[in-house]
């Protein structure tokens, strides 16, 4: 009994003290107010909530949910007795005095943390926001990519070599290693490499010639210019973000059928480098293009592949669906935002702060589309001033006018573009903005008091109805259709008189019909004395020309359901409604559960599309760095996280994300930065100094060489062989047979002519299966996205480039160019040969060598080694 009291007496001595240690660290951690959100949430968040949070609940406890934590587990009332720390049974728990020592593993709480919910319980344990919805802890990180922009100077010591801001950065780094820049490229060398790299095609020897006898100080300046003005730029460049997107024109898995209008997403994507439109815009289009006019562009989303086989197996066809929202999830992050969130499709993420919850946060925003096709809607490019507004587009047309008090509007149509039926998805009549939020408001929706009336309503009852005119729902299922062909009229009367300065209306906004459009009508406002004024008509506007072309760039309508979050992933075990939204670590869009789809897409774009976006710039201003110099200033360029590799240059790669912004995410002036400096025109020769502390010039103390990508490769011999057929745009050639099998066996053409003598980027890319020839110069499948192509050497390269029978077709084309410009003399067919493929002459070697093999086999066969040298081959 004594030794029982002593045992007690010591424990409860030791208690007091650890309280009175316990007591004095709270006090020195903090004197202010608990704060829920700041302060506990984080705590439970790491200790607790794996094994009493939203996926497991041990001994029924849950303690992400205020409802949950009062009602508590099997073996206790409630967690927590709101007022009486003493008396709740989890500080009992965390502090170590009760029953059970929580959590069993892992890091313990610490004194200061177990204060902090006791304090927090003894004032109350408020507990802000719904009791029955689960909270999530909020997620920091000190990831030098998820912080704002840093404002940056470029360092400059006054040296001469130094010629732009880039310069300045790369010289710094330079010095703190101890090497120096290598001497200027020559004329001919740099003229070569940047056609190579900004257009994918050599220069002609005229073209070096004129270069190299240019002795104006701004000769290269000017050399610059022509190459971002030339419409190869765009083919060239269009590549690039083809590979990142993963897009080809097949639909993958077993089947792999074709998909024959998802070309236009291609040309959209080469017009966009060529026009140099702003980088923040060609997020949001891409995105949500449909809202815009740009309707080719959202063939982005539905670039990947598609498992169009559907299992009877209702599991399984619940994850092909997964498959595909995940596919839209994860190439939008790594593409703009350069962030692995698939990672945390099964659980939080283990390195970067995604949580499980931001994944299906993000694929709620594509809930909404599907793969397939849907009307081309071609944008109203800028055409001659000839006064008149674009052609009607099915997606949204807004009719202005001067401001007119007027009772109610009539929409008189007197043709469609196809002889149906009219149809509209809404009738809108809005006041002018006015008041303290400059705010308009549009009086003929219904619960404004519309009332619509027609000429008559289509037959079908289920949907089409003339309560869909104005009831503020878009897409074709919320539409009116008349019930005459090619012309009828619907109006709406409003509550009350009032005065209306537009009228908007639309026959899909979510782009998903364009037949039934009126492009003959006239809209008229009725006025308090009774008569009608014509307000707006078609006669203003360019005839409509669309002929109803469709494109493969996805079909949207609002999601049925929320999106649940699901436990492991598994489609059968869904858990609670996510919102649409973004990367909580980075913001919100402030989304609702049901917000429409297309305002989900939208809201989404414009948020990566921020200046204030963290990653947005940073991730494209790599990705160009990484193709003027072979590797990005990070090495890693879809996975600015935790698992991806720091900046070789921080300051610049902060300096140059600002300025792209600052110039209005131009890419072309991010092109001029780094092609107008000291460091692009550097020499490529290597310095063994300077190989011994940097082999691969990640530091740039020259240019690096490397090997040219295949559409590159077979473009350059096109071009020397007089061959290459420039024609942009449309349709793509095929590399493979015609077969029309169910599942389809693509066999590579053994024969090549004028049709496959075009661009390769025009090249039909089927998925998972690589044109025979060049394909095996490291060409994605189109299986997933490539960020980055490797390069290897293999023997089936050299096999191919020499023996393939397209090359020795090539070769024979480009004898008979040699014959027809350098006549019957070996010495003169060789020189022209050099000039063409290497801008120089051969020198007194080159030419015996080069005339002995003529001799021997024959011009063809000196042309085909012409056609397969390394220096052919290469960026110098």
């Amino acid at each position: 009994m004594r030794r029982t009291l002593l045992l007690l007496s010591t424990a409860f001595t030791i208690t007091c003290a650890a309280r009175t240690l316990t007591s004095r660290a709270a006090e020195a951690t903090a004197a202010a107010a608990v704060d829920f959100h700041r302060d506990v949430l984080p705590i439970l968040a790491r200790a607790c909530f794996d094994c009493h949070g939203p996926d497991a609940q041990e001994s029924a406890l849950r303690l992400d949910m205020q409802k949950a934590v009062l009602a508590g587990g099997e073996l206790f009332g409630a967690a927590i007795v709101p007022g009486s720390a003493e008396e709740s049974p989890l500080v009992r728990f965390i502090s170590g005095e009760g029953e059970l020592e929580m959590p069993p593993t892992g890091a313990k709480l610490t004194a200061a943390e177990v204060e902090t919910i006791r304090r927090w319980v003894d004032a109350g344990a408020h507990w802000p926001g719904p009791a029955d919805e689960p909270v999530t802890a909020p997620l920091t990180s000190n990831h030098w990519s998820l912080q704002p922009l840093v404002p940056t100077s470029p360092p400059n010591d006054g040296d001469p070599w130094i010629a732009t801001p880039v310069d300045a950065f790369i010289m710094a780094k330079l010095r703190e290693k101890g090497l120096t820049p290598s001497p200027a490229a020559d004329r001919r060398t740099l003229i070569r490499r940047l056609y190579f790299d900004m257009l994918g095609l050599p220069p002609t020897p005229e073209q070096v010639a004129a270069f190299s006898a240019d002795e104006r100080p701004d000769a290269y300046a000017n050399i610059v210019e022509q190459v971002l003005a030339s419409p190869r730029y765009g083919e060239r460049w269009a590549q690039h973000w083809l590979d990142v997107v993963r897009f080809a024109e097949s639909s993958g898995f077993e089947t792999n059928g074709p998909r024959p209008n998802a070309w236009p997403y291609r040309d959209y994507v080469i017009a966009a480098f060529n026009d140099d439109k702003p980088y923040d815009q060609f997020i949001v289009e891409q995105l949500a293009g449909d809202a815009s006019g740009e309707s080719a562009a959202t063939g982005f989303l539905v670039a990947g592949a598609w498992d169009q086989v559907k299992s009877p197996d209702v599991g399984l066809t619940l994850m092909q669906r997964q498959d595909e929202l995940a596919d839209m999830t994860n190439t939008t992050a790594t593409a703009f935002l350069g962030m692995t969130v698939g990672c945390a499709r099964c659980h939080n993420h283990k390195f970067d702060p995604i949580l499980q919850k931001d994944f299906y946060a993000l694929q709620a925003v594509f809930a909404g589309v599907n793969h397939g096709e849907r009307p081309w809607i071609k944008p109203d490019r800028e055409q001659a001033n000839d006064g008149l507004r674009p052609a009607v587009s099915s997606l949204e047309n807004e009719e202005r006018f001067d401001p007119i008090e007027a009772t109610a509007v009539r929409f008189t149509v007197a043709a469609t573009n196809n002889g149906s039926e009219p149809c509209l998805d809404e009738l809108e009549a809005w006041t002018p903005a006015g008041g303290d939020d400059n705010s308009s408001r549009n009086v003929a929706l219904a619960e404004h008091g519309g009332q619509p009336s027609s000429s008559g309503n289509y037959a079908d009852t289920s949907k089409h109805r003339l309560a869909n005119l104005n009831d503020g729902k878009y897409g074709n299922d919320w539409s009116w259709i008349a019930e005459t062909h090619g012309h009828g009229w619907a109006q709406v009367d409003f509550a009350a008189p009032q005065v209306i300065d537009r009228v908007v209306w639309g026959r899909d906004r979510l782009g998903g019909y364009a037949d039934r459009l009126p492009v003959d009508y006239r809209i008229e406002a009725l006025q308090r004395d009774g008569s009608w004024r014509e307000v707006a008509n078609s006669k203003t506007r360019r005839p409509y020309n669309n002929q109803g072309a469709m494109v493969y760039a996805g079909t949207f309508s609002q999601p049925a359901e929320p999106t649940r979050r699901l436990f492991r992933g598994d489609p059968l075990s869904p858990k609670e409604p996510v919102a649409p939204d973004a990367l909580s670590a980075l913001g919100t869009l402030g989304l609702s559960l049901d917000a429409p789809e297309q305002e989900r897409r939208l809201a989404l774009a414009r948020w990566i599309a921020s200046p204030q976006n963290p990653l947005t710039s940073r991730v494209m201003v790599n990705r160009i760095w990484q193709h003027h110099f072979g590797v990005g200033l990070i090495d890693t360029p879809s996975d600015f996280g935790a698992n991806g590799t720091p900046p070789t240059h921080a300051e610049l790669l902060e300096w140059l994300s600002q300025e792209f912004i600052n110039r209005g995410w131009s890419i072309k002036e991010l092109h001029r930065l780094i092609l107008l400096s000291n460091t692009y025109q550097q020499s490529n020769q290597s310095r063994e100094q300077c190989a011994a502390v940097d082999a691969g010039s990640r530091l740039l103390w020259r240019y690096p060489p490397r090997r040219l990508e295949s559409e590159a490769i077979r473009d350059t011999v096109l071009q020397l062989t007089g061959s290459l057929d420039l024609t942009m745009g449309g349709p793509g050639w095929s590399a493979f047979a015609a077969n029309e099998n169910y599942v389809r066996v693509y066999e590579p053409k053994m024969e090549f002519g004028p049709p496959e003598w075009r661009r390769m980027i025009y090249m039909h890319r089927v998925r998972m299966r690589p044109d025979a020839i060049f394909g095996a110069f490291d060409s994605p499948d189109g299986g997933q996205v490539c960020p980055k192509r490797g390069t290897s050497i293999t023997a089936i390269q050299a096999l191919n480039l020499f023996n393939s029978r397209f090359t020795i077709d090539q070769a024979e084309r480009l004898a008979t160019r040699l014959r027809a410009e350098a006549g019957d003399d070996a010495a003169a067919q060789v020189q022209r040969a050099f000039q063409l493929a290497f801008t120089r002459d051969a020198d007194e070697l080159e030419l015996a060598a080069s005339q002995q093999l003529i001799a021997s086999h024959g011009l063809p066969a000196f042309c085909r080694s012409i056609l397969n040298a390394n220096e052919l081959l290469f960026i110098p």
